[in-house]
């Protein structure tokens, strides 16, 4: 009766009650609701926290007296690796020449050197990751507004007179066109989650581990470029020593061509006389070469074109330094050391994902809904809404949560470890770092006195000559002895400056201390 009614009155009212009981709703649910939303899963750390080929450490080698060395000697040097050898290019150098001091040396390696960029890199990465893990507790919220013109082919959809054959002939073929407008704000929201919770605590830990290894790997740039500094100021001292060396031996060698002309030397003692005078002239050729592939390490360095040339405010000198006693040294580097302080939170991350892990176990819960106005248009619309709750109760996954588990535990085992061995390498680093400076304190204090008396030597051996009391041979060695103990001085007062760097490393002081080095006091 009713549809007949319909049918006589309103020819195409059955076939829109059918079009739409058909019709999937136009209004979705938000997301998690019905079908449930998917649990969290723990976020696994990798094995181990340490860097990788990127390094910067502090040798010692000795050397054994010989034709370059007076004496056995302990030099002490600094070696750079990876991206702490590189840069980029500071976008203001022009290539002119550039005058450096060892504070603006290190300004420059904070900005430019590659090791500190990657650092800050890193560090970007580690909080943008600490987000994704905070967005995970946070509401997340949406809006949406759609309109919508469509008309219908009910025979596509599988409304016809086959279909329906109670209603076939009542069905029109097409319906519309019709519009509607939908407007709405969606919300949904985590309740309880454990799982995720530990992994936002294993982020904000991993967080802090980068924070500390962004200023560690400051100070192990710093130390690079200190260390470089030291070796360009070494090499130039050496080259100025050489001139002297070959002074020395171009004035022997003119006196003793003078006498062979005059016919009181021999010419065997003019020969040995010129081969010295070019021996000395090959290794200042040397020692240029070696100063200009330094000067060329250092600007790369420091992100300056390579062509640019530098000169120097400072040179190479000796002061006295006053340290603390051993065992309080030690307590302040376990204290301070940036390196020890990040192994320490990389264990807390490790610790907060096997929490995570295991808290795969428990159940989660979250709340989602919308609130919206959908009609024909917009002054006749009608307020629809819809909130839901969903609990996901684990039951049985596999074995995915006990695999998790047992990851998760391997890697608290091998950060921990880890954290302890670098206990022990904070308390070495310092004991060696108070070894070499002892050292090369002492060795400082020899090579000084030695060169003065290769000197005074050597000046001797020269009025024997001239008096004719010796031949040049004499004259030769001590021209030697005295290069021999210039090189020491200038080795020994690198290794001390370089050893004052290694302790204020060791105890994590480097950037306060490295750019006041060279400062007279």
């Amino acid at each position: 009766m009713q549809l007949g009614f319909l049918h006589r009155h309103h020819p195409t009212a059955v076939a829109v009650l059918a079009f739409l009981a058909v019709l999937p709703c136009r209004a979705q649910a938000p997301s998690g609701q019905g079908s449930g939303s998917q649990p969290s899963r723990a976020q696994q750390v990798p094995l181990s926290g340490r860097q990788g080929a990127n390094s910067v450490v502090t040798q010692q080698s000795a050397i054994g007296g010989g034709a370059t060395s007076s004496a056995d000697t302990i030099n002490t040097s600094i070696s750079a690796q990876g991206s702490y050898q590189s840069s980029v290019l500071d976008p203001g150098a022009t290539g002119a020449p550039i005058t450096l001091t060892l504070g603006e040396a290190l300004r420059r390696a904070l900005r430019f050197n590659l090791g500190s960029i990657d650092a800050s890199n890193t560090l970007r990465q580690v909080r943008a990751e600490r987000l994704a893990a905070l967005s995970a507790l946070r509401p997340d919220l949406s809006a949406s507004l759609s309109y919508t013109d469509q008309k219908t082919d009910l025979q596509a959809i599988g409304l016809s007179a086959n279909t329906v054959p109670a209603f076939g002939s009542l069905l029109p073929k097409v319906v519309g066109p019709y519009h509607y407008y939908d407007a709405r704000g969606s919300a949904s929201q985590s309740l309880f989650d454990r799982t995720a919770l530990s992994n936002y605590r294993e982020a904000k830990a991993l967080e802090q581990a980068s924070e500390l290894s962004q200023k560690d790997a400051r100070e192990l740039v710093l130390l690079a470029v200190s260390g470089e500094y030291l070796r360009n100021l070494s090499e130039i001292a050496l080259v100025r020593s050489q001139e002297a060396q070959v002074q020395y031996a171009q004035a022997s060698y003119n006196q003793s061509l003078a006498q062979n002309r005059a016919g009181t030397k021999s010419r065997v003692d003019t020969q040995r006389s010129l081969v010295q005078l070019q021996t000395e002239q090959q290794r200042l050729s040397s020692d240029r070469a070696d100063l200009a592939k330094e000067q060329l390490t250092l600007v790369r360095m420091l992100g300056l074109p390579l062509r640019t040339p530098i000169s120097f405010t400072e040179a190479l000198s000796f002061r006295a330094q006053t340290v603390a006693p051993l065992d309080d040294a030690i307590r302040q580097a376990e204290a301070q050391r940036p390196d020890l302080q990040a192994s320490a939170a990389q264990l807390r991350a490790a610790e907060q994902a096997l929490h995570a892990s295991r808290a795969e176990h428990l159940p989660s819960a979250t709340v989602s809904g919308y609130y919206g106005i959908e009609g024909v248009n917009p002054n006749a619309g009608n307020g629809i809404f819809s909130v839901a709750g969903n609990v996901n109760i684990p039951i049985f996954d596999g074995g995915r949560t006990r695999s998790d588990i047992e990851q998760a535990t391997a890697v608290v085992d091998q950060r921990r470890a880890e954290y302890q061995d670098q206990q022990q390498a904070v308390e070495l680093d310092v004991r060696n770092a108070y070894i070499d400076l002892e050292v090369a304190t002492n060795q400082v204090k020899v090579a000084d006195s030695n060169r003065g008396l290769a000197l005074d030597t050597l000046k001797q051996s020269q009025d024997r000559f001239a008096e004719g009391v010796t031949d040049s041979v004499e004259v030769v060695q001590s021209s030697e002895s005295l290069a021999a103990a210039e090189r020491d001085y200038i080795s020994s007062l690198y290794s001390h400056n370089v050893a004052k760097l290694s302790v204020a490393r060791a105890l994590g002081q480097l950037e306060q201390v490295a750019p006041s080095l060279l400062e007279v006091q």
